[in-house]
């Protein structure tokens, strides 16, 4: 690559890539080429218009792309499974093939697959492009289904842009708290008007596209344009979204091109007779998985053309890129990150870099207001920048460094030795001019062997003491550090907040999907609704928290960084700033502290506008909101309660 011979707009935001001026213009070089290559990403991105199976007249028409295959057929219950009746034959362009089938010879439900004949012999495959896969209860065969009912009526237009994420990440299945697989339209009636009550303006669902093995968590996708049958139709997503859509709520697909499932019957593996079609002939090595070859054309076909059928035909408002850090290194992120060269030099998978790009300039082509998030533990300068700039193009990126951070630290040090410095420079420490969004737990933190962070922090004392009134020791404090920890990640860790379902009232225990080790039992993979149902129980207070911080969530994401005030290792006080709102907290587990004074920016008196300490919220109502906190002479004294978090506002 010659690279480009003025200086990236990357170089401005941060000084130290100065160095890398000639790589950061080879990574935009590389994508202006492909772009050049491919064409208006509009017109290149339509695979799923062409291939698959479509009524085009009054005659149904199915092609697939196959180059290497020596024959295909198309088969299924409405011919018997006849693997002669419907050869396809091979087209003039490149590797695809096509059949035409009497438009009354196929009905809506129908099972249908191909039959490919290669090199490895003849193989029933699902085909690449099926909108909707159902497996046979009895055999567990997975079969592609015929779609052919009514286009579904859209009732509702879709929310402005989301400036300020606040992300409720769910999965629909496990949504209810019965013990079997939740519904779309449950979901849609039941769990969409508590979060848009909370204040989320973004729903996150996990497990969209089908994936043979729901343990997965959907994270093993063999069928990427349809959406997973085990939760409904795909009317029943379609009515999901249009019914977040009238909330307010924008709707992201967790989206999984990071690997694709190994599974031969179901995926995509040798899927025209031999190796190296879609993927590269290496597994991912911790995730037992196929790697796709993002520098072969037709699969970056594929998947760019799987994020427009998911933007136009279901609407989503965006995605959250899952495994970005695997696809961006040949080494799938298993290094430290210690110095810039390996961002730039040492084992990065260019192809996923463009790729990448070429995604997020399709998805903002698509819908200029589309949101779209890396999942990337890496640090790669530049991934949530303007492709202009010589960014990757992403709007905002995940801070998975805190959550880990905080289950480091409870079970590690004791509280009356947190470092103040530490918790705040973890917590501030992300790339600047790149949009992140924090968060102290996700789904990752609850999975079976480790536990939701209420449980990390109460345990079995949920079981017992959970009732209000009850004075538990162990419940207090861990009520008290739940809302801190989660109110100072949102205020100090981004742009943005993400909360996973269930985990804003302290849901207890830990998710385990069913499986031949636990009986294939529902017990933990579901959410328990009843418990924040119950006005006699705690769960509620903890709850109302996290809607009082969803109120303030747009203030503080609106405004630049935070501020440090004042650090007190000594009281274990802190107090920080963040556009017109103060935070004092006091991590001390026994000692408050009368008069506590600190220093502010502005002069004026102050009120109290939220108290962890809230008898609504589960405190002991030991800080007073009914009077004013003057600042004299640039500081503000105030009664500073063990365990707390503070918010102040400076009256007009």
């Amino acid at each position: 690559m010659s690279g480009e011979t003025k200086v990236p707009g990357l170089v401005a935001v941060d000084p130290w890539l100065e160095p890398y001026s000639t790589a950061i213009g080879d990574r935009t070089a590389r994508f202006k080429e492909r772009l050049a290559k491919f064409g208006p990403l509009l017109e290149f991105a339509t695979s799923h218009q062409r291939l698959g199976l479509h009524r085009e007249g009054s005659d149904w028409v199915f092609r697939e792309w196959a180059p290497r295959a020596k024959a295909l057929f198309l088969t299924g219950g409405f011919c018997g499974w006849s693997r002669k009746d419907y050869p396809l034959r091979r087209l003039p362009e490149q590797g695809v093939w096509e059949v035409k089938v009497a438009g009354n010879a196929l009905r809506h439900g129908d099972l249908y697959k191909v039959h490919i004949a290669g090199v490895n012999g003849a193989h029933d495959r699902i085909p690449s492009h099926a909108t909707f896969v159902v497996q046979d209860e009895e055999t567990k065969e997975f079969s592609a289904q015929v779609q052919d009912s009514s286009e579904y009526s859209w009732e509702n237009a879709a929310p402005a842009a989301v400036q300020h994420p606040k992300v409720y990440e769910a999965h629909v299945g496990m949504a209810t708290e019965e013990f079997r697989v939740g519904t779309y339209r449950e979901f849609a009636e039941q769990v969409l008007p508590r979060l848009a009550r909370l204040g989320y303006n973004v729903v996150q669902l996990m497990a969209v596209a089908e994936h043979p093995y729901y343990g997965s968590f959907g994270y093993h996708v063999a069928n990427y344009f349809a959406p997973s049958s085990r939760c409904g139709s795909a009317e029943d997503l379609k009515y999901l979204i249009d019914t977040a859509h009238g909330l307010g709520i924008a709707v992201l697909m967790d989206i999984v091109h990071s690997h694709s499932v190994k599974n031969f019957a179901e995926g995509l593996s040798s899927f025209d007779g031999e190796e190296g079609l879609y993927f590269h002939k290496r597994d991912h090595p911790e995730w037992d998985s196929r790697i796709f070859d993002y520098g072969r054309s037709e699969v970056c076909r594929f998947l760019l053309s799987n994020l427009a059928y998911w933007m136009t035909e279901f609407r989503f408002d965006g995605f959250r890129f899952d495994g970005v850090t695997s696809m961006l290194y040949h080494h799938h992120g298993n290094i430290t990150f210690d110095h810039y060269d390996k961002y730039f030099y040492d084992g990065v998978d260019w192809d996923a870099v463009t790729y990448l790009q070429l995604a997020n300039q399709l998805i903002h082509e698509i819908n200029p207001r589309a949101l779209s998030i890396a999942e990337d533990m890496s640090g790669m300068p530049g991934l949530c920048r303007p492709l202009n700039e010589g960014g990757i193009g992403f709007d905002f990126r995940l801070a998975m460094g805190i959550p880990d951070y905080w289950i480091k630290l409870l079970e590690h040090t004791r509280d009356e030795d947190w470092s103040l410095d530490e918790i705040y420079d973890t917590l501030t420490n992300r790339r600047c001019g790149e949009k992140t969004i924090a968060y102290a737990e996700s789904h990752d933190q609850a999975l079976v062997g480790d536990k939701t962070l209420a449980f990390r922090l109460m345990d079995a004392a949920m079981y017992h003491h959970m009732t209000k009134g009850d004075n538990d020791v162990v419940v207090n404090r861990g009520m008290a550090l739940h809302k801190i920890l989660r109110l100072m990640t949102l205020v100090l860790g981004g742009e943005g907040y993400l909360n996973f379902m269930g985990n804003e009232f302290g849901h207890p225990e830990w998710v385990d999907f069913p499986r031949e080790g636990n009986d294939w039992s529902y017990k933990y993979t579901r959410r328990q609704w009843s418990l924040v149902d119950h006005p006699g129980l705690k769960y509620r207070e903890l709850e109302a928290f996290d809607e009082a911080m969803m109120n303030i969530a747009d203030k503080v994401f609106a405004a630049s960084g935070a501020k440090m005030l004042n650090l007190d290792q000594l009281n274990q006080c802190i107090q920080f700033e963040r556009g017109d709102l103060i935070f004092a907290v006091n991590l001390s587990p026994s000692i408050s502290v009368v008069d506590y004074e600190f220093p502010v920016q502005q002069e004026g008196s102050y009120r109290l506008i939220l108290s962890s300490d809230d008898p609504a919220f589960g405190g002991a109502n030991r800080a007073d909101s009914s009077i004013d906190y003057p600042a004299v002479e640039g500081r503000v004294k105030i009664y500073s309660p063990s365990r707390t978090i503070l918010v102040f506002a400076r009256k007009d």
